[in-house]
């Protein structure tokens, strides 16, 4: 039974890597195309700021993708989640917040609480970086 599982777990994960793979095609396929769109939009080759916000936002979500299929890999190689990429795809969803954030939609304390959670993330990154933490669970 555990033989079986241990071989189902594995087809899964592979088909989770063939999807994550794919996903991520697509999505640098859709930034590509959003930036030649930008570009030749009037007035040509000048991006408003909505534009740049758009394209950092997007670009954040592929490296989001990327980081995401590492952890994948990570998982089926070795059978264990890994903490410091769980930490990066954190970090990198918060910058990707932080960059497309627009501030007068939100009220002071939703700041506060972004900031202490980048914060939070950050020193936990840290600390299994320094290894005061261990990098595997």
């Amino acid at each position: 039974m555990i033989q079986f599982l241990n071989k189902f777990e594995t087809y899964i994960v592979g088909a989770l890597v063939g999807m994550m793979a794919l996903v991520i095609l697509i999505s640098t396929l859709e930034l590509g195309w959003i930036i030649i769109k930008d570009f030749l939009a009037p007035p040509r080759f000048l991006l408003e700021i909505a534009d740049l916000l758009e394209i950092f936002g997007f670009f954040m979500l592929v490296l989001i993708g990327i980081e995401l299929l590492e952890s994948i890999k990570a998982y089926l190689k070795d059978h264990v989640i890994h903490i410091e990429i769980v930490l990066e795809v954190a970090l990198i969803a918060i910058a990707r917040k932080v960059i497309i954030l627009d501030i007068e939609k939100y009220d002071g304390l939703t700041l506060v609480g972004t900031a202490g959670l980048i914060l939070a993330v950050a020193v936990a990154f840290y600390a299994v970086k320094t290894k005061v933490l261990p990098k595997s669970s």
